[in-house]
């Protein structure tokens, strides 16, 4: 992986703690826009991440695989970006 792997496991690190106080809270029966709002919170952090990481791999995966000349390499970066547009949409 090229992205910034430190930020990225601080940021991991960080929504697991999101979801450890989401246990908690349905475990407490809090109120549910509480619970909503913190959902939200931790999506919007893995959101961040997801990001950080499809950057990285278009900045340094997909454009060595398209100034290497190997078709086949090519091709195989761009299937693996249109699974995850796939995923996304």
């Amino acid at each position: 992986m090229r992205a910034d792997r430190e930020l990225i496991l601080k940021k991991l690190r960080t929504v697991q703690g999101q979801i450890a106080g989401l246990i908690k809270m349905v475990e407490e029966n809090r109120y549910c826009i509480d619970i909503s709002n913190q959902l939200l919170a931790s999506m919007g952090i893995l959101k961040n991440i997801n990001k950080e990481v499809l950057d990285a791999h278009l900045k340094h995966c997909v454009m060595e695989a398209f100034t290497s000349g190997d078709q086949e390499a090519k091709e195989q970066k761009i299937a693996e970006i249109i699974k995850i547009i796939d995923k996304l949409a």
